[in-house]
């Protein structure tokens, strides 16, 4: 493990008036989150440490304390920090617990991997039947029946993920609720004789929900990576629906784009899946 030096150290708690532009259309205390936020990334406020007061950081920053308790307010709200009455700015973020990948180029590996090294919680699981959206998606029949689960994942006590998981209910009848809360979903589906070959997978952007940011512990509207798949066996039959939200300072994806012919951005998507 690599010490930072002294010089290393300042820079990652070092907090000034030069950080922040007033005459860049974002405001100030926006500019201040960011700034606290990316000290708190990257580890130069620990977790459990206490954040310089609102007095202290007026003076740093060179603002208006108003401007100073918008920026800490709004590290609260996204789950940096909590706010406590006569002790201070604690803030709760781990910026040293380790952050899961997820690859394209080993797609099957990582989400076994992830299985694996997580810890999974089960919130719901019923027998539903398929929207006409499910079962356009998946390639069934509207109606037909399906296990629906959401399970919240958590990497050494921290949550990053929230999964809406559909199955086909002949596939899912072959392992048990316990089953669920105790192995990975790609080992269940294996073992019930639809290991799956292939996927198609959708990556975005969105706001956290209400009823998601309350399982995650982040406040509502905060950043999540959104990611659709659906999985299909070697038949080509759909064995799995899922939807995963992540939260994305414990979660990034990994692509490795390959070069298929001499022309400006001509690159091989089948290398990437």
């Amino acid at each position: 493990m690599t010490i930072p030096s002294r010089q290393d150290a300042g820079a990652a708690t070092r907090l000034a008036p030069d950080l922040i532009d007033e005459t860049l259309p974002t405001p100030l205390y926006h500019q201040i989150f960011l700034v606290l936020r990316d000290r708190i990334r990257e580890g130069g406020f620990p977790a459990g440490a206490i954040l310089p007061g609102e007095q202290e950081l007026t003076r740093l920053f060179n603002v208006s304390r108003i401007t100073v308790k918008r920026a800490m307010n709004e590290l609260a709200a996204h789950g940096f920090v909590t706010r406590h009455r006569g002790r201070g700015t604690v803030v709760t973020h781990n910026a040293s617990a380790p952050v899961v990948e997820g690859r394209f180029d080993t797609l099957f590996d990582a989400l076994k991997r992830m299985g694996l090294e997580t810890q999974v919680q089960l919130l719901e699981a019923e027998l539903v039947r398929a929207s006409e959206e499910l079962a356009l998606e998946m390639t069934l029949d509207p109606g037909c029946k399906l296990q629906r689960a959401v399970r919240l994942r958590s990497l050494e006590g921290d949550t990053f993920s929230y999964l809406v998981t559909h199955v086909p209910w002949e596939i899912a009848a072959r392992y048990s609720e316990e089953d669920l809360k105790t192995q990975p979903m790609q080992e269940l589906l294996r073992r019930a004789g639809a290991e799956t070959v292939e996927a198609d997978q959708t990556i975005t952007a969105v706001s956290a929900e209400p009823l998601i940011a309350s399982a995650l512990r982040i406040s509502p509207g905060a950043p999540l990576l959104k990611i659709k798949r659906i999985m299909r066996g070697a038949d080509g039959r759909a064995v799995q629906h899922i939807i995963a939200y992540y939260r994305p300072e414990r979660f990034r994806y990994h692509m490795r784009l390959v070069r298929k012919g001499a022309a400006d951005g001509d690159w091989s998507e089948a290398e990437m899946s």
